[in-house]
């Protein structure tokens, strides 16, 4: 087979004549593929010269007439057939949530000197250092490799399938030893002083961290391998840059797709010791909700994708420089936030939230999602199109179902609730009025909520500092009743329901 001289960024690579770019690019680390490769996010634009295959009809949908003309392809759909170069077209560095509600606690750490606690998040990593005092030393924060592999679970969990199995492991412990290794720094410790450790992290993502097959949770009945709740060395998850022997507690997952990081939330918020009723929501790319009705727990996940992280949506971006955050309508007219304050180059989830709220005010798009004008433009060059407007709505009507539908499990509704607790990273940016406008949520409970921030990274590092909360979140883990949305007739009409403004 032919080799051909690759140029990425003026680094100088081979690659045989004929390999798809973006597949090339991913294994080495150097581009995602968020939405598996197939075209559709856009996500993997890159400026190109040479001797490449001819842009596909996809690339002609996805990319202006003036961005082809000017080199930009979307790397995933194009072919190397000889000497090349690509510079990547996406830039900026994102805004990643680690703080988080820490629950009062009693000071038992796990470790002697100094431990970590960590959330592996579909979207975002993010590591708290800890000395033996119960003090935060250092933090640091990454974007998930694994999205070059998808932006959800279930593409990558494909991609498993296709032999990235070992890969998807790989990558997320080079990410998490690259952390220890820069908190260490920031704290001025050596990296074998850590001596324990929480990763908490969806089923998935601790599946991949571990190297347990997820092929059972491609298809019914979506049995988890391992639902941990375990104690494991950091050799065995290559972890190279601790004591071999260094005790790592995996905190126990729900179910199959309601998993450690909903545990760790709940231990964060206390949902279970509070007397109130009360709702907890992780949206995300994937919804979880636990509701609390007097002393039963219910959670239930809600595949909602990956709207609201600027995945599938035509200008979509994380929230970095360049992204547009905020929308508002002023005087009848959209004025923005840019991150960074500089020139917009997309739009990010509350963004796209905000976005969408603001053009239902000003009678842009309709109760039905319909936009006669399509696109919108927010503000040049960002604009949301029909298509977006419709993600949009599967995403959100997907988190409110959910939430609805459990309330019905419990024989309670939206009015019965006292406490509506939102974590996760996006949540921490949105517009709680503008969420309840578009109904990602019932509207009536937008007055009695609570935002915990990265509640996964908080209740890991409240089990890191009190070893007595492991068995107590395991037992919580064990009680909560998870329905099954798939074939729930509640969800399938509450979800066509909420289709709409």
């Amino acid at each position: 087979m032919k080799t051909c001289k690759v140029v990425f960024n003026n680094k100088i690579y081979e690659a045989e004549e004929g390999a798809n770019a973006g597949v090339f690019l991913r294994e080495r680390g150097l581009t995602g593929l968020v939405c598996g490769g197939h075209g559709r996010c856009g996500k993997c634009r890159v400026i190109c010269r040479g001797c490449v295959s001819a842009p596909t009809d996809r690339e002609k949908e996805v990319l202006s007439v003036k961005e082809l003309d000017s080199g930009v392809r979307l790397a995933c759909q194009t072919y190397i057939t000889g000497d090349c170069e690509f510079v990547s077209a996406v830039s900026g560095k994102a805004e990643i949530q680690a703080d988080g509600n820490m629950p009062q606690i009693e000071l038992k750490p796990l470790f002697e000197k100094y431990g970590i606690a960590v959330d592996i998040g579909t979207t975002t990593v993010a590591l708290r250092l800890y000395d033996k005092n119960g003090a935060l030393i250092a933090s640091a924060s990454a974007l998930n490799p694994q999205r070059a592999y998808g932006a959800d679970v279930v593409t990558r969990m494909e991609a498993a399938l296709k032999g990235a199995a070992v890969k998807l492991s790989e990558v997320i412990r080079g990410v998490l030893c690259d952390m220890i290794r820069a908190a260490s720094s920031d704290a001025g410790i050596k990296t074998a002083d850590i001596d324990g450790a929480v990763i908490a992290g969806n089923t998935v993502m601790l599946s991949f961290l571990t190297g347990t097959d997820t092929e059972p949770l491609t298809h019914a009945p979506f049995d988890a391998k391992r639902l941990f709740g375990e104690t494991v060395t950091a050799k065995s998850l290559g972890l190279d840059v601790l004591v071999s022997s260094t005790p790592v507690y995996l905190p126990r997952c729900i179910s199959a797709f309601v998993g450690a990081d909903i545990t760790c939330a709940v231990m964060s918020s206390q949902i279970y010791k509070n007397e109130k009723n009360a709702v907890l929501t992780d949206i995300g790319t994937n919804g979880e909700t636990v509701l609390k009705r007097k002393n039963e727990l219910y959670a239930c996940s809600t595949a909602a994708g990956p709207a609201f992280e600027g995945a599938g949506i035509s200008m979509g971006m994380s929230g970095s420089d360049g992204a547009v955050d905020r929308v508002s309508v002023k005087d009848g007219k959209l004025e923005t936030h840019v991150i960074g304050g500089g020139k917009p180059v997309g739009i990010c989830g509350s963004g796209i939230v905000d976005a969408v709220a603001a053009l239902l005010e000003v009678d842009a798009i309709d109760e039905t999602g319909y936009m006669e004008d399509d696109p919108a433009v927010i503000i040049p060059p960002v604009v949301i199109t029909q298509a977006d407007i419709r993600a949009v709505q599967l995403a959100k009507s997907a988190i409110h179902a959910g939430i609805k539908t459990l309330l019905s499990h419990a024989g309670i509704s939206f009015s019965d609730i006292e406490r509506f607790y939102i974590a996760g990273g996006f949540g921490s940016y949105l517009d709680v009025k503008n969420a309840g406008r578009i109904g990602l949520f019932p509207d009536e409970m937008t007055g009695c909520v609570k935002v915990l921030g990265n509640a996964s990274l908080a209740g890991a590092s409240a089990m890191l500092l009190c070893s007595s909360l492991l068995d107590e979140s395991e037992a919580v883990a064990r009680s909560i009743k998870t329905a099954e949305l798939a074939a729930d007739p509640v969800f399938a009409e509450e979800y066509m329901e909420n289709m709409t403004f």
